[in-house]
Order: structure tokens, then C-alpha cells, then sequence
């Protein structure tokens, strides 16, 4: 077949920087920016493919994304075109920032293959970078830092921008990820049949293997290697955040981490003398989400999306999952990763290795931007071994958006023509979970909640129940601390009780 526009990976660079003094460390734009050029360098071919690239594509800053990443020290209005400027790129013809999403890395590389693919894209580049750590040391220090940056035209927009929570839940208090995950964690031990010790000694030896993978990685932020006793025991240095998750059962955001990805079509990599050494196919991909809310899902214990992407790529790629050689599982909590095991078929200690970098607890949680750090990872990984396949999952919100990669330096054997998404994401909207009733009274029964913790101790617990008929509510119990220290301590999966709607809010007390 005539492969010119074929498109592919040429570049990747990853950067982690640990400068302490928040006074000399580079900001956002600038720590990404050095990310790009290393990208370009990694592909051979430098300032020529900066200058050639039509389309850039910054992925959101978790400061544009979370209240509580909000930057005092201010942002770009046009993020991609000061990534532009930087790097002395002047061609791009598209600059486009993306809506939040941990899917969003794999969703653009999804995207932009099809246009090269339609010859509508050449030259494109996917960056994106978190100063975190920086953030908070310069406000410790009280210092006063300008990271903003005027632009005279907005960026163009991708994804999705409707936000992962429904005015129910955030009137209940769960609007988050370190809110919901800890939802689907309790679930999935419910329906393991497990103990609380069971299930956190069961996800202590699940991340223990992430962390072992961090301790080699020079990039990675927690290089320590954390045991499995180390993980799941609480402690003043590792307290819970929302039961059951530790603190190093967590996504780390607060680091300094960038990454980049530049992709061509193999006409333009060939045009600017790219080796084919470092040409990286996408041989399979596939995008879907679940239920937008987490009020409206079967359980908290599965991901139909999740299931099917997987299916779709690998069918696409003609392989099965026995084909692929490395995986890097989206790991923001042991639930991502538990729910992805069991959609895909892989068993946790599957000796193929669940990640490819460490994952978010101890490479680092750069915001929406880690999958272009595992892509890059992945990118790396399959060069060494060519012919190799590598596979990459994305997640989005709350086990919402999934989008999966499958990669390559073997050249593909037919044009790049992925399934259109829709035609499977009609049968997971179609395909409901029960009904749910925003004002609830009466008898019930929990069926999954978090404790949420604060530098005291227990906070205040969230849960999902069903009234006697089957329909779903969302609640709060009382604020009794000696509840609270129960629902830690002993398993309140399945505890009867009585729901009552006070002052607009649901409140279970169980009986």
C-alpha cells in the first residue's frame, strides 16, 4: 500500500525537574517547552520539525481544571500558541487545548492519526506539564511568581467539558476523584468477598509492584520501593486519605513533571530525514465512556467501557491480549487498575508488569497529562524490542472515559482506520443502571461508601444506597466521630439503616 500518509510516533521526551528553590525552578510553560524540544531531538530531525509542525495540542493544566490546584501565580490564556513561541514554531495552523481528562493524551493521539491518515494533519504535537510541587513551595515561601501570559486569540477546544459529577453528588460531597475512587474500592471488595485487611494487604501488593517499577526509573518522583506493608498500613506519614486509600494508594500531583509526543506522517518523516529507527505505529485504538455520573452505573465494580475499548483495539490490531508485551494500566488509585485487570482478562500479577513507569502514586500524577508520559515510556520501551507490541490504557474522570493505545515499530499491514466510536458507545448509554431519586426516605441499605479523612482523623463519610424497591440514593450520615471511626474499622458493606431527607440533604443513620 502507498504509505505516505501512514501516520506515526518520531519523538518523545519526558522531563522531571527537583529544583527545591521555587524562586529558580522553571514554571509550567517553560518546564513543558523543554519537554518539546527534547521530543524533537529524540526524533532526529530538531528545529526542522518544530518548525514543521501544523497542529499543537496542549493538554489541560490540572490549575484550569481543580479548585484544588488553582494557581495563585496565574496561567496562559493561549497555552499552546506560548508553547509555539518557545519553541519557534510560526506554521501551526491549529492551536488547541484540551478539556480536563486523564483519557484526553490517548484520545488526541486517537484523533490526529485519522487526520494524517485524511491528509489533513502532517506534522503534530501533544505536550502538556504540571509545577505542582513549585506551586506550593512558592506559596509557602510567599513568594510572587507570574505564570501568566496574554494571548490576542484564544485556543480551539477538544473533548468533553462536562464536568464528572452532577449536582446531587456535589450537594453530597463527592466531587472528585479522591471522593469517588475510594467508592469503587469498597465496592470491588464487596464483591470480592473480602475482608478490610484482606483487600489492604490484597492492594498493598498490587502497588508494591508499581513502586518497584518507580524505584528504576530515574524520571520517577518516589523512588523508595515501597513495600506491600509499607503501602497499606496507616500510619502519621501515611494516613488515610478516603478509606481505604493511604496516602500511597494516591495519585501524587503535587511534582514537576512534562512530557511531549510528536507525530508525522511517514511522507514528512521521511521529507525531514527521520530514522525509521524511531517510526512508532498505532496498530490499534479505541475510545468509549461509561455513564457520565456515578449515580447512574450498574455498580462500583466494573467498567463496560473499559471492557469494550480493550475488545476494540485489539481486534483492530489483530492480536489478542496474550500478544501484547508491556502494559501501562491507568493507576490513579488500586481501583483503576483492579476494574482494568478484570475487564481485559489480565491478572494482577501478571509477569508482563502492569506499567511501564511506575505509575501515578510513584512516577508522579502530572494532572490530565501522565498518559503522554506513558506513551512516551511505551514509545521508548517498543524500540528496544522491535515487533514488540506495547499496550496503554487511558482514564478519564471517575472510571469514565477510557481510551486505549496499542503500539508498535512494526509497520502496519492496511491503512489506519479505526472503528467510529459510536457504534459501540450506543450499547453502553442504551444499558442503564437503576433508578435513582435525589430525595430519599426510609428503609435502605448501603451499598458502597468512603471515609473521608482530614489532618484530624475521620471527616465525614459518603454513600451510594437502595431503598427497599431498589432505587439508588446518594447520602451523608450524621457527624458522630464514633460512627465515622466504625465505618473504618469494622465493614459497613450492606449495613441497614434508614435514609431521611434533612435540610435538602440525604442523611443514613444505620440501625
Amino acid at each position: 500500500m502507498d504509505d505516505s500518509n501512514t501516520p506515526i510516533l518520531v519523538g518523545c521526551g519526558q522531563i522531571t525537574q527537583r529544583q527545591p528553590d521555587p524562586a529558580v525552578a522553571l514554571g509550567p510553560t517553560d518546564l513543558t517547552a523543554s519537554a518539546v524540544r527534547m521530543a524533537a531531538e529524540n526524533a532526529g530531525a530538531g528545529e526542522s520539525l518544530l518548525k514543521a509542525l501544523d497542529t499543537i495540542i496542549v493538554i489541560r493544566s490540572f490549575s484550569d481544571t481543580s479548585w484544588r490546584f488553582k494557581s495563585p501565580f496565574g496561567a496562559p490564556e493561549n497555552a499552546p500558541k506560548s508553547i509555539a513561541d518557545r519553541v519557534g514554531n510560526t506554521a501551526a495552523k491549529r492551536l488547541i487545548y484540551t478539556y480536563p481528562g486523564g483519557n484526553m493524551s490517548q484520545w488526541c493521539v486517537n484523533r490526529l492519526f485519522e487526520m494524517v491518515t485524511a491528509g489533513t494533519v502532517d506534522a503534530a504535537l501533544i505536550c502538556g506539564g504540571e509545577a505542582l510541587a513549585t506551586q506550593r513551595n512558592a506559596v509557602k515561601a510567599k513568594l510572587e511568581l507570574d505564570w501568566s501570559e496574554k494571548a490576542s486569540k484564544l485556543p480551539e477546544h477538544w473533548g468533553i467539558a462536562t464536568r464528572g459529577w452532577n449536582d446531587n453528588e456535589d450537594l453530597h460531597r463527592m466531587a472528585g476523584a479522591i471522593f469517588s475512587y475510594p467508592l469503587f474500592e469498597n465496592g470491588i471488595r464487596h464483591h470480592l468477598k473480602r475482608s478490610i485487611p484482606e483487600h489492604m494487604a490484597a492492594m498493598g501488593t498490587l502497588f508494591a509492584r508499581f513502586s518497584k517499577i518507580a524505584s528504576n526509573n530515574p524520571l520517577a518522583d518516589r523512588r523508595d520501593g515501597y513495600s506491600a506493608e509499607q503501602i497499606s498500613t496507616v500510619g502519621p506519614d501515611n494516613p488515610y486519605i478516603g478509606f481505604p486509600y493511604t496516602k500511597l494508594m494516591n495519585a501524587n500531583a503535587y511534582i514537576d513533571q512534562a512530557a511531549a509526543i510528536i507525530l508525522t506522517s511517514v511522507a514528512k518523516a521521511r521529507e525531514l530525514g527521520i530514522p525509521k529507527e524511531q517510526w512508532v505505529y498505532l496498530h490499534g485504538c479505541a475510545d468509549a465512556h461509561d455513564h457520565w455520573f456515578i449515580s447512574d452505573r450498574h455498580n462500583y465494580y466494573s467498567s463496560p467501557a473499559m471492557r469494550i475499548v480493550a475488545k476494540e483495539a485489539l481486534e483492530m490490531a489483530e492480536t489478542d491480549i496474550s500478544g501484547i508485551g508491556k502494559f501501562d494500566l491507568y493507576s490513579c488509585f488500586p481501583s483503576a487498575v483492579e476494574i482494568a485487570c478484570k475487564e481485559m482478562g489480565i491478572p494482577e500479577d501478571d509477569p508482563r508488569g502492569l506499567t511501564v513507569t511506575g505509575g501515578l502514586p510513584y512516577f508522579g500524577g502530572p494532572g490530565n497529562n501522565y498518559v503522554t508520559h506513558a506513551i512516551a515510556q511505551m514509545m521508548d520501551e517498543v524500540r528496544k524490542k522491535p515487533g514488540s507490541r506495547g499496550m496503554i490504557t487511558a482514564n478519564g474522570n471517575y472510571v469514565t472515559k477510557q481510551s486505549v493505545g496499542i503500539y508498535s515499530t512494526e509497520p502496519l499491514s492496511k491503512p489506519f482506520k479505526p472503528k467510529d466510536p459510536a457504534i459501540y458507545q450506543k450499547d453502553i448509554d442504551a444499558d442503564k443502571g437503576p433508578e435513582v431519586v435525589e430525595i430519599a426516605n426510609g428503609p435502605s441499605a448501603i451499598e458502597t461508601y468512603t471515609v473521608m479523612h482530614d489532618r484530624q482523623g475521620p471527616s465525614y463519610a459518603i454513600l451510594f444506597g437502595r431503598l427497599a424497591d431498589g432505587r439508588r440514593f446518594i447520602a451523608n450520615t450524621p457527624d458522630d466521630p464514633t460512627l465515622l471511626k466504625n465505618m473504618v474499622e469494622q465493614d459497613f458493606m450492606g449495613v441497614k439503616g434508614k435514609v431521611a431527607n434533612i435540610d435538602g440533604k440525604n442523611i443514613f443513620e444505620p440501625t
